[in-house]
This record gives C-alpha cells, sequence and structure tokens, in this order.
C-alpha cells in the first residue's frame, strides 16, 4: 500500500444519497474538483470505495 493517497472531488454530490453526500463531506472535500491528502487504511479505503463514482484516487 501507498503512504497517502490523493482524493479529488470529480462529480457533484447534487442527487446523491444523503449518505454518501456525509462521507464525502467526511473526507474532506467540499467543493468540485477539490483535491486532499488521506493517510492509506483500511477506514479511508472503505469510504473511497462507498463513493468511488464520485471522486478519483491516486497513490502518492
Amino acid at each position: 500500500m501507498a503512504d497517502k493517497l490523493k482524493v479529488t472531488l470529480v462529480k457533484s454530490t447534487i442527487g446523491a444519497i444523503p449518505k454518501q453526500v456525509k462521507t464525502v463531506e467526511a473526507l474532506g472535500l467540499r467543493k468540485l474538483n477539490k483535491t486532499v491528502e488521506l493517510p492509506d487504511n483500511d477506514a479511508v479505503r472503505g469510504m473511497i470505495f462507498k463513493v468511488r463514482h464520485l471522486v478519483k484516487v491516486e497513490e502518492i
């Protein structure tokens, strides 16, 4: 596994299930095309898996 993950919000959360909107916000993504660096662990991977259709992920 990589040390960190770079996660970018590439699709709007408008129309998404409320649980998915909260997951995106919990990842630290507030606006479209914004990027955050997160630790690569099972909890973060699980959150990303739930909203994989809204985000782009790169390993650092």
